[in-house]
């Protein structure tokens, strides 16, 4: 940041339907939530954007509480800032919105800041199957699921783990994280399974679900899924379910004055 050209940092607030592109990180040939978004902001504020995102959705997630940050030019800022919600609107397609935006401590950062994110996960084991007009974001079951079971196995799940049986594989990363809390709860035929953790590795929640899923049918016993924290690699006996289920719904952080305490934890512990 210099004197002469001075950047505000902006948290952007960001909902989209995440089934027509293929997940947050920008790809060659590919339709993504970033681009969009970049290419957007640079539209609006006649500057380059880059954006920092609180978690980077995988192909067909949805969100309702993504946050991201961008860095722009006071002088930009200042101009744009009062319309920037409604020109933006003007120009992205129907299936992303920014809904806020707003000056931020240059120690925000979106991913490294962030204390927790939420996740919600829907499946519908109605009979008749999956409404009509949800079907985009609840996942139908053709069999009628113990959700008691389900909540039961979910508690033995929450705390400081290796996930990596329910992860991914990528190199050099790591799949130790802390769940503070999982929960499966049941209105009608409805399942609603909610997840929070400071950090989730690449289709940790689905797979988590999916496992739950397993106990849910009676297939597997309560106490299976933990006991998959033995393991060392991906487990081949868990099923990933299907991304538009799951949905981003919030990313927490810290008071101003904790931010730069709060990213220099995280960058320690990652690295």
């Amino acid at each position: 940041m210099s004197e002469a050209d001075p950047l505000v940092r902006v948290r952007l607030d960001i909902c989209y339907d995440g089934a027509d592109f293929s997940g947050w990180a920008t790809q060659p040939d590919r339709r993504t939530i970033q681009q969009t978004l970049e290419d957007a902001l640079s539209t609006v504020l006649r500057v380059p954007a880059a954006l920092t995102v609180a978690g980077r959705t995988d192909s067909g997630v949805h969100a309702t509480g993504q946050v991201a940050h961008v860095d722009v030019p006071r002088a930009v800022w200042t101009n744009a800032s009062g319309q920037l919600i409604r020109h933006l609107a003007g120009v992205l397609p129907a299936d992303v919105r920014v809904v806020a935006a707003r000056a931020v401590p240059p120690d925000f950062d979106a991913r490294f800041a962030a204390l927790w994110r939420r996740y919600v996960y829907l499946i519908s084991d109605r009979e008749s199957g999956v409404d009509p007009l949800t079907r985009g974001f609840v996942l139908g079951w053709p069999r009628r699921l113990d959700a008691d079971a389900m909540n039961d196995a979910a508690q033995r799940l929450v705390g400081l783990h290796d996930y990596v049986a329910f992860c991914r594989w990528r190199e050099g990363s790591s799949a130790i994280r802390t769940v503070h809390m999982f929960t499966v709860h049941r209105a009608d035929d409805l399942i609603t399974y909610t997840i929070r953790a400071d950090a989730f590795c690449h289709s940790m929640v689905r797979s988590l679900v999916g496992a739950l899923v397993a106990v849910g049918e009676g297939r597997r016993a309560v106490d299976w899924p933990a006991s998959l924290f033995a393991r060392t690699s991906r487990s081949d006996e868990v099923p990933v379910l299907p991304a538009h289920g799951l949905t981003l719904v919030e990313v927490a952080y810290p008071r101003d004055a904790d931010l730069a305490d709060r990213v220099r934890e995280t960058k320690a512990r990652r690295s």
